[in-house]
């Protein structure tokens, strides 16, 4: 009996153009949802047939409970090697395997520094009074010689620094685990936590999600940040506390704020950050890229292939 392998979260319709699925044709038959996540009877229901689901980054939460209203699920493979959404354990002990891919590492440090550059410059309200039939509206910010404060000196974090010394920007960094010799190998300028948020121009996250870095960037770290800082988050929504954030902007005790992740996703239809002037918001496309699309979904195929011969890869858990 053919497979039935589901490649869900796929929002913006693209799965099937990005790669050959014809590729699974041996193994079973591809199905690909739109919906956006739901309640875990709605997503059982949706779910319930398949015995592999592809999943995109953290779009859908797959909790204890919703696995185990899964019978039929095996196999649950994963864009990316980590995703905060997916309970390990709790598909280990109901025998499901987990697959991760690789990702395109490029993509999200571009998003960051467009973000940067969009902001500072003030790209969207001059673009748009021209289309209104209008000229200049105002003046843009400047780069070189500003501070550029880097929360989180990862592989990301690393990159988004190298673009901002391009730019002739001075580049600090703090995070729990950074020492001075490693930011001075990339040379960045380790500083406490304090010294990041005050001396920032222009201040990007960089962290991973976790119990330490939930809710780091609250309302002291932003009430310590010049009046004319930028901050800047590709990383996750909740390192931020956003009703914090939502004040700090609505005040204007930061100048503005360029978003790309947020506490919650898809963003409620209501929420301030779809209207306030000084936030420069887009939809979690950080890694929705051409090429990083086109790396998670051929490694997903192989994972699944992989799989089918009892020889799994890539395995999270």
């Amino acid at each position: 009996m053919a497979v039935q392998i589901a490649v869900i979260d796929d929002w913006q319709d693209v799965a099937r153009d990005v790669v050959d699925w014809s590729l699974l044709d041996s193994i079973g038959e591809v199905t690909f949802e739109h919906d956006y996540p739901a309640d875990n009877a709605t997503l059982a229901a949706r779910l319930g047939k398949y015995q592999v689901i592809c999943v995109m980054r953290e779009r859908t939460r797959f909790d204890a409970d919703l696995l185990a209203r899964l019978p039929n699920l095996k196999l649950l493979v994963t864009g990316g090697m980590r995703n905060a959404a997916l309970d390990l354990p709790a598909a280990a002990k109901l025998g499901i395997q987990v697959c991760g891919t690789d990702s395109y590492k490029h993509a999200a440090p571009e998003l960051t520094w467009a973000l940067i550059m969009a902001a500072t410059r003030n790209l969207l309200a001059e673009a748009n009074a021209l289309r209104a039939g209008q000229w200049q509206q105002g003046l843009g910010g400047d780069l070189h010689g500003k501070t550029l404060a880097i929360l989180g000196l990862g592989s990301i974090g690393q990159r988004v620094a190298q673009f901002g010394q391009v730019f002739g920007m001075r580049v600090i960094a703090w995070s729990e685990n950074l020492t001075a010799e490693r930011a001075q190998q990339v040379g960045v300028t380790y500083v406490s936590k304090q010294q990041l948020f005050e001396q920032a121009d222009v201040l990007s996250v960089h962290l991973v999600l976790s119990e330490r870095s939930r809710g780091l960037v609250d309302a002291q770290a932003l009430a310590s940040m010049k009046a004319t800082a930028l901050l800047v988050n590709t990383a996750r929504g909740p390192i931020v506390d956003e009703p914090a954030l939502i004040k700090a902007l609505q005040k204007r005790q930061i100048a503005g704020a360029a978003l790309d992740v947020f506490a919650e996703e898809p963003l409620p239809a209501l929420h301030p950050f779809r209207t306030l002037d000084n936030v420069l918001a887009t939809p979690h496309v950080g890694y929705v890229s051409r090429q990083n699309y086109q790396q998670f979904f051929s490694q997903m195929i192989e994972d699944i292939q992989a799989w089918a011969t009892d020889k799994p890869i890539r395995l999270l858990n």
